[in-house]
């Protein structure tokens, strides 16, 4: 049975990826921190004796007993709510972290996937963007602590590639969703379900022209399987080229709910991508991968994960005790 290592592993995606790996007949060793992440994302996953889950910040040193076939390396703060709240965190792991996972991944000579982003397009000025484009970001913005991290993280995983040899693939990940979103979390799609949810109207940013293309997490998951074990070691976008404006996807949501809710528009945040479309040629290409799902099908499923969501946690706020993060 190989053994593959995945951080972050109780968020959103890291724990889709758990499932995958699980049912691929691997055992998983799980890292959280827990401080974005969610316990309740894996409980299903606990008692069976191919999984295992570790509590641990990653930007310390990682200590794992036996062989490892493959690291996957998904821990960062993602939603804009989480890394504004703890930049210097969202920095360290995404420096720090991913040094200690390639460092783990060299030592027991496995192969490393890292989850990179679009965001290291910044607010693009080639539409869509293939892997060739080197972005166009602001370093010193609010995003930039993200966004800086990410590239940065692209360039040691390629360093340690080119000078250490070895094997490492670097995803870059689009808009993604699906169940087990945080509700709360700032970001479109969930903010927009919630909304219509709990009867509120839906709130655009900006004038609601931006646009955005929404990959279905099945489909993502998918993705990122075949580039592991692909033979392809630069940066591949994955993400669903169907691209979308912010407004015409609240509507959408709006239909697809049956409610009657207005939309409400407010100031546009600082740096916000204005275009967001991936060329998917590359994947297309190499691991003879596309997005099967479409965005009606995926977000009617997600609807539905949400829809189970009790009264409390449908108006739950996000109250996540960040302390301890901000002072380091």
């Amino acid at each position: 049975m190989k053994r593959v290592l995945i951080t972050g592993a109780a968020g959103f995606l890291g724990s889709h990826l758990c499932d995958r790996f699980i049912n691929e007949k691997y055992e998983v060793i799980a890292i959280d921190n827990l401080i974005t992440g969610d316990k309740k994302n894996i409980s299903h996953l606990e008692k069976l004796p191919q999984f295992t889950f570790i509590k641990h910040d990653i930007t310390e040193r990682i200590e794992i007993n036996g062989e490892l076939d493959f690291v996957l390396h998904f821990a960062s703060p993602a939603s804009p709510i989480d890394y504004l709240k703890i930049p210097i965190q969202t920095l360290k792991v995404g420096s720090l972290g991913t040094h200690n996972c390639l460092g783990l991944a060299r030592n027991k000579k496995a192969r490393i996937l890292i989850a990179s982003t679009s965001e290291v397009y910044g607010d693009p000025q080639v539409h869509p963007q293939n892997e060739e484009y080197w972005g166009h970001v602001n370093p010193i913005g609010p995003r930039g602590v993200y966004d800086e991290a990410k590239r940065f993280q692209e360039a040691i995983t390629m360093a340690y590639h080119t000078y250490h040899g070895l094997e490492t693939r670097i995803a870059r990940i689009f808009n993604t969703y699906g169940p087990r979103m945080r509700l709360n979390d700032g970001r479109a799609l969930p903010a927009f379900v919630g909304q219509a949810l709990r009867g509120e109207d839906l709130t655009v940013f900006g004038d609601g022209s931006q646009t955005r293309s929404f990959c279905f997490v099945d489909d993502l998951v998918e993705g990122i399987f075949k580039l592991l074990h692909s033979d392809y070691s630069g940066p591949v976008n994955l993400g669903n080229p169907d691209e979308v404006s912010i407004l015409e996807f609240a509507k959408e949501v709006i239909q697809l709910t049956g409610t009657n809710q207005k939309i409400i528009f407010k100031d546009l945040p600082k740096d916000d991508p204005t275009q967001r479309q991936p060329d998917i040629s590359k994947a297309l290409k190499i691991l003879k991968w596309s997005p099967k799902i479409s965005r009606s099908k995926g977000l009617m499923k997600t609807y539905h994960a949400f829809q189970k969501l009790s009264l409390d946690e449908l108006n739950k706020q996000e109250h996540r005790d960040f302390k301890k993060f901000r002072k380091n």
